[in-house]
């Protein structure tokens, strides 16, 4: 069963569906990458769905929501999420899976919430001290790119600040957690390809149950170029907590 609701918060309305499958007891709730929406996750649903409950939506100002008034950092985010999956009576365990931005959402979604959540999934995400460790190595035209895109969904400034809260996060997370890098980056170096890979490396750090998986011939959407990686993740989360 589909169902597709906008969901009143505060003065702003945010759009859900839920899949429903009749025998699945865990949902797989997906949160996708900086200025995107649940579209992005399209090449997966069909598949996903035929294993859990399915949960997408999309953030205040993307897709079919509209623009809300709170400040668009990990935190206000996270509490809206929490507010759809309660109004929309989606229960526990959840499967968080996020993508690039959406990761840094979901990681401070399992701490905050870990009795929740039965695992997490991150497809290359953005690391913590990705502007201080990982931006200086690129060029300056990177740079400047990088920083001209926050213009969908929250300023720079906005998107910072939510890295910095990951920060402030000690993340000691005993739920199983698989992280999904992407070996085929878009205008990376080897240098910078090798850089990209130690620092999601070194996400596996947030929960004492993790693995790496780099999907070798995928550039930054692994949900489009290969999506068997990330379904496979899924359904190995799936089956740990059968």
């Amino acid at each position: 069963m589909i169902k597709e609701q906008l969901i009143q918060l505060a003065e702003y309305k945010l759009y859900t569906k839920s899949i429903q499958h009749d025998s699945a007891n865990v949902t797989v709730v997906m949160d996708a990458g900086y200025g995107d929406d649940s579209t992005s996750w399209s090449p997966l649903i069909d598949d996903v769905s035929k294993l859990a409950n399915v949960f997408l939506y999309d953030r205040a100002g993307l897709g079919q929501s509209e623009t809300g008034a709170n400040p668009r950092t990990s935190r206000n985010m996270i509490q809206e999420l929490r507010q759809l999956l309660t109004e929309t009576n989606t229960k526990p365990p959840y499967l968080l899976v996020g993508h690039s931005f959406g990761g840094v959402n979901m990681q401070l979604f399992a701490a905050e919430y870990e009795e929740d959540v039965s695992g997490l999934i991150l497809v290359d995400v953005t690391p913590k001290d990705y502007r201080e460790r990982f931006l200086p190595t690129m060029s300056q035209d990177f740079q400047r790119a990088y920083h001209q895109q926050f213009v969908r969904e929250g300023n720079y400034e906005e998107f910072m600040e939510s890295l910095k809260q990951l920060k402030e996060t000690e993340l000691a997370l005993q739920i199983p957690v698989i992280v999904i890098g992407a070996g085929k980056k878009d205008h990376y170096s080897s240098e910078s390809q090798r850089l990209w890979n130690d620092m999601q490396k070194e996400l596996t750090q947030i929960s004492s149950n993790s693995e790496f998986v780099l999907a070798e011939a995928s550039a930054h959407y692994i949900q489009r170029d290969e999506p068997e990686v990330i379904l496979a993740a899924i359904k190995r989360l799936i089956e740990r907590f059968k």
